[in-house]
This record gives structure tokens, sequence and C-alpha cells, in this order.
């Protein structure tokens, strides 16, 4: 996010902050970092949210930090953090902010799992569940709709490319998420093809090659190799192409095979739908 804040520097010609400034914030738990005229206040935000917000800052979720523009804000943040009054407990007569509508969703879904399962969950309450774990601070049952309403299927949406993800702001962290998902998928359906006789296992299969390659957006070449008793010993991806077109070389197929002492092939092959 650029180079860190510093004292005794000089950014953009103007002075930098003096070091009792900068220890004021660290203090508080805040790091202030800057770049092309974007000052970043990042850290333990969460008790300062509602003064930074005061202050003029955004909150950035995908970077998870608070933005500021402009000039330099560290005066006027550490003025606020002194003047903020300190907590003295319950008998403070201090009185909390309100809190958001969906305080204790979290847990109480997590509960609902726990006594009833996964099964009775709607597509969006389950992506709405694993969204928890990579987004933080905020009621993700919106966002988890919308995705659906975007991409039509739990697959799609983990198959979706960061371009089209970023537009409902969909961070690095949760993108990784959606990654390792798909994955998972696609390795517990190769569980059922994978050291079993494929022939005999048709349907397993079929759901086994849906399951790989019916979100992918471009065309794939996959081929299955099999022992001399029909057992799956691989499956692997020869070639990507585009949406419409992928290249095939036999000569690499037979050398590969050659290499895996296959005995049979299955060749698969996916028409993937155009984008919109």
């Amino acid at each position: 996010m650029g180079k860190a804040k510093r004292s005794a520097t000089e950014l953009g010609g103007e002075p930098a902050t003096d070091d009792r400034a900068v220890v004021a914030l660290l203090a508080a738990g805040l790091r202030l970092q800057t770049s092309d005229n974007v000052w970043r206040v990042s850290g333990n935000t969460l008790p300062h949210r509602l003064l930074l917000r005061d202050a003029g800052g955004t909150w950035n979720r995908l970077d998870q930090c608070w933005d500021f523009t402009g000039e330099d804000p560290t005066t006027r943040l550490v003025a606020a953090i002194e003047a903020a009054p300190t907590p003295s407990g319950h008998n403070s007569g201090s009185v909390e902010a309100p809190k958001p509508h969906y305080h204790g969703h979290r847990g109480r879904v997590r509960e609902r799992v726990l006594k009833t399962g996964t099964e009775p969950l709607a597509d969006y309450e389950l992506l709405e569940l694993l969204l928890f774990y990579s987004i933080e601070r905020i009621d993700t049952k919106p966002l988890a709709k919308r995705l659906l309403e975007r991409f039509g299927t739990l697959g799609d949406i983990f198959a979706a490319e960061p371009a089209q993800l970023r537009e409902f702001e969909i961070d690095q962290r949760t993108l990784v998420h959606f990654k390792a998902l798909r994955e998972v998928g696609r390795r517990l359906a190769e569980r059922k093809v994978k050291d079993m006789p494929v022939l005999t296992n048709w349907q397993q299969l079929i759901d086994y090659c849906h399951a790989a390659l019916a979100h992918e957006k471009t065309e794939q070449f996959r081929i299955l190799f099999l022992d001399t008793k029909n057992v799956l010993i691989a499956d692997e991806v020869q070639q990507r192409g585009t949406i419409d077109h992928t290249p095939v070389y036999p000569r690499e197929v037979v050398k590969r095979a050659l290499a895996l002492n296959a005995a049979a092939l299955i060749l698969v092959h996916n028409h993937p739908t155009r984008p919109d």
C-alpha cells in the first residue's frame, strides 16, 4: 500500500508529521501509510471506527483500512483520540453506540447449523455462512443474494473471474476462499471415481466431469487415464483454449499415456457458455 509514513522526511515538499503524533497513533494501535496522496490508516481500527469516520475517513473493505484523501490527517486524528472520553466500566454512565441490526446474527446461524446441519440452508444462506470466514464486520446476506442473482449458482460464483467478482468488491481473501471451495468440490467428486473401475461407475464419472468442467469459462481438453482394469490412474488437463476453441495434439496425448502406462483413455471436452 505504499511506503510507510516516517517522521523526519518530507512528502510533496511539506514537512512530515512530528514524532510525537506518530507515536500517539501507534499507542492507539493505528498505523499510517501514504501513497499517491491517499492516506491509509490500518491496525486496530475497530475501537476507533466512529472517530475515523467523523474525521473524514472512508472504510476500504478491499484493503481493510480507512482511506483519507487530501492533507495529512495525522494531526486531527491525534487530537480526536486525545479528546475522546476514556471508558471507565459499566457504571461510567457512557451510552454505547447502537448495535447494527445484524448484531449476533453470525452466532445464531452457526448455532442453527450445529443443531440442524447445513442441508436445510438455502443457497444464499450457505453462501452467507461461507462469507462469514473471509469478510468481517458486515452483514453478508445482501452480498450473497446479489452474487446468486448475478451468477445463478454457487458453482458459477466460485468459478467466476476475479474481474467479475471485483464488481461486488470481493477482495483477494474471499477470492482465494472461493477458489479453495471449488477445488474441494472437485476433489470430493474425484474420490468417487479414483481407484475404482470407471466403466462400472459411469454415472459417478459423469458427475465428476460435471463438477470439474461445468463452470469453466474456457474450453478444456481433459484426459482420464485408465489401467488394464479400467481404474482411474490420473485426470489431467491436456490443453486450455478460448471460449469456443481448444487445440489437441495427438502426439502429446500418446506420449503422456505411455509415460503413465495407461491401457485406455477417456477424452473429455466441454463447451462453455459464452459470457454475457
